[in-house]
């Protein structure tokens, strides 16, 4: 598509050449990315490679490691099953998985995972889409009692399915008090369990089923079947995970474990496990967009685009403190004070991406919406998605 296209005087031509300095720095092999005013697109372009090595230019068709973008369809189908009724946003997790009924919660100070107080109450569904539920992740705060202990029982193990992770998570206690603080966690891999078990399905039939199916998405899987596999990018990390804008990337397509998304594994991950391409992100993305042929109802949609957290407090991960002016909606953070480093009109934006620096908005207010797609290890929220997204706010003129 033309940098210049749609309605309106729409150049995405600054976009464009910011995207190639970040590909010609060596900080990303490629991107690819969709805009939307409304639910029109106003731009698609790929600029780059999607195999450095054989210097293959990235295509729309490319496909992608969706990492985290993966806990938006999860979202998205839970949230099916709340308007049908089959669910409650405060539903005791027992109620589906009993082993995660009664649990315990690591005292302040804790040194050891047996010096642990009864839970003041018990994890919702709610705080299970909000990241509220005191459940933790074991991949970002390292050397911290939970952490060990989550590796050590192997919650995240590929080749265990999810029914197993649940089990595993039953004898482990929570971080803090259900609804007490906000911690990235597994919460949305337990999600894909109350899926299966509410569904009484694998949770890849109940994405294909609802979500998969009804919106055209042909190429979003738990793998790359042998036949398009010659489509799948090149997984690159950067040169120093502390500077991000030192230029280098080295080919690591054994992340996060060999053989990853190339055949089916025992564990479907909620959380992390889906392979999209650009088109199909797209086509989510404007099934979020309120609408005549949107996914969910508008209620719904709006419900999920409000920040959930109580005042006064922002999402934050370990080692990187607060993230100011982002709450957490359900399923993704919601913008409520722009930063120096966001669009100044993105107030009310419903956003997350993932771990390989794929990523997916939605303005209502400021009327656009979007998909970025790169393969750079570790590349969420990194400074060439922030110049990305000011870029392309400014495009699109909303």
């Amino acid at each position: 598509m033309d940098a210049r296209t749609g309605t309106g005087a729409t150049d995405f031509s600054a976009v464009r050449t910011a995207m190639q300095r970040y590909v010609d720095q060596e900080i990303i092999p490629g991107a690819s990315w969709a805009v939307l005013r409304g639910r029109e697109v106003i731009d698609q372009q790929c600029v780059g490679f999607a195999d450095r090595e054989a210097q293959t230019a990235l295509r729309s068709d490319h496909i992608f490691r969706a990492f985290s973008n993966t806990k938006i369809f999860v979202t998205c189908a839970i949230m099916l099953l709340v308007e049908e009724g089959r669910i409650g946003l405060d539903d005791a997790i027992e109620k589906f998985l009993p082993q995660l009924g009664h649990r315990k919660v690591l005292k302040r100070g804790a040194t050891s995972l047996a010096d642990v107080e009864p839970a003041n109450g018990p994890i919702t569904i709610r705080q299970l889409l909000t990241h509220t539920s005191g459940l933790s992740y074991g991949i970002f705060d390292p050397g911290s009692v939970l952490f060990k202990g989550y590796n050590a029982a192997g919650v995240l193990n590929p080749l265990t399915p999810l029914s197993d992770m649940i089990d595993k998570l039953a004898d482990l206690p929570l971080s803090y008090h259900p609804g007490a603080a906000w911690e990235y966690s597994v919460a949305t891999d337990v999600l894909g369990r109350v899926l299966e078990v509410v569904s009484e399905k694998s949770l890849d039939a109940v994405l294909k089923a609802r979500i998969f199916d009804p919106l055209g998405m042909t190429d979003t899987g738990f793998y790359v079947p042998d036949a398009k596999q010659g489509r799948l990018v090149a997984h690159y990390t950067g040169a120093d995970v502390l500077d991000p804008m030192k230029p280098g990337l080295t080919r690591a397509d054994n992340l996060p474990y060999p053989q990853a998304y190339l055949r089916p594994f025992p564990r479907q991950s909620g959380g992390g496990g889906l392979v999209s391409t650009l088109p199909d992100m797209l086509a989510l993305v404007r099934a979020l967009v309120p609408g005549p042929d949107a996914l969910l109802k508008p209620e719904t949609l709006r419900l999920m685009m409000t920040n959930q957290l109580p005042a006064g407090q922002t999402i934050r991960f370990a080692n990187l403190g607060p993230m100011p002016g982002k709450g957490f909606g359900l399923g993704g953070a919601v913008t409520f004070a722009p930063t120096q480093f966001d669009p100044p009109n993105s107030t009310g934006e419903f956003q997350w991406g993932g771990l390989a620096g794929t990523h997916w908005w939605v303005c209502p207010q400021a009327n656009t919406s979007g998909v970025l797609m790169a393969q750079r290890h570790m590349g969420f929220w990194n400074p060439f998605f922030f110049e990305f997204k000011r870029l392309a706010y400014q495009a699109a003129g909303g």
